[in-house]
């Protein structure tokens, strides 16, 4: 199936490593042009590397270092891919991390950061790149939430909260940007491959292969495997793309069915 995303220009925050990069050499792969966000300059510019050498076109790549919770980093990071493109016609909301623990245990300062990290840099970088969505007749809005935010369990604060508060965020703005040809989506992730999940491994002294397996088979997973990073950035191109113009306000569980709340 083609995507029709080649020419079309995406922001990706979180974008140098995980279920971002993934999604970024897909979106490169489909022919789009991708900017993405991250803190660590290194691992930026080695995926812009890898992409480049799998074929897309250096100019169609721009790797930027910014911290999502700074607005003059959201600012710089959104004029330049408009002073290189002149447009922007979708964006994911990617970065985050898992601060999970029990209520008594969280104090201010761990809501603060979870909030800020999670909830308040989308809604920024949503308002800056809104102008650039109406001016071209539309796009696509992608945000990347938890099945927590639908089914939280005990100990999963402030994350299951702050996650819970993007997708009230996602569902309003889909009903509010809709005539505007904007549409907004969500993807909940279960249990999926990424770099959180390698650095447990070496702190169990185990192979990432091992412990996948093992979160496979005993976590009440239905389809018996953790997702792939791939598996995200599949169905994100696609919500990012045209092929998926009738589908907005959705909150799509990517947990092989673990969640119990669809």
């Amino acid at each position: 199936m083609d995507l029709e995303l080649a020419g079309r220009v995406i922001l990706v925050t979180g974008g140098s490593e995980g279920l971002g990069a993934a999604l970024v050499r897909t979106l490169a792969a489909e022919g789009a042009r991708v900017a993405f966000c991250a803190r660590r300059s290194h691992a930026l510019d080695r995926l812009a590397d890898e992409v480049t050498k799998a074929g897309a076109d250096q100019a169609d790549v721009l790797p930027v270092v910014a911290d999502v919770t700074s607005v003059a980093d959201l600012e710089q990071f959104t004029e330049l891919a408009v002073g290189r493109w002149g447009r922007i016609d979708g964006l994911v909301n990617n970065a985050g991390r898992s601060a999970a623990g029990m209520f008594t245990a969280q104090t201010d300062e761990v809501w603060d950061a979870d909030v800020e990290l999670k909830v308040y840099s989308a809604i920024r970088l949503i308002r800056l790149v809104l102008p650039q969505l109406r001016a071209a007749g539309g796009g696509s809005i992608v945000n990347t939430l938890a099945v927590a935010a639908k089914a939280p369990g005990a100990g999963s604060m402030p994350t299951s909260v702050s996650r819970a508060a993007g997708l009230a965020l996602t569902k309003a703005l889909s009903k509010e940007l809709g005539r505007d040809g904007i549409r907004v989506n969500a993807v909940l992730i279960g249990l999926l491959e990424s770099r959180q999940w390698e650095r447990r491994a070496t702190e169990l002294g185990v192979s990432t292969s091992e412990l996948y397996t093992d979160l496979g088979q005993n976590s009440g997973i239905p389809l018996g495997r953790v997702g792939a990073a791939q598996d995200f950035a599949d169905l994100a191109a696609f919500l990012l793309s045209p092929r998926a113009a009738y589908l907005t306000g959705a909150g799509i569980n990517l947990d092989g069915g673990l969640s119990p709340v669809h």
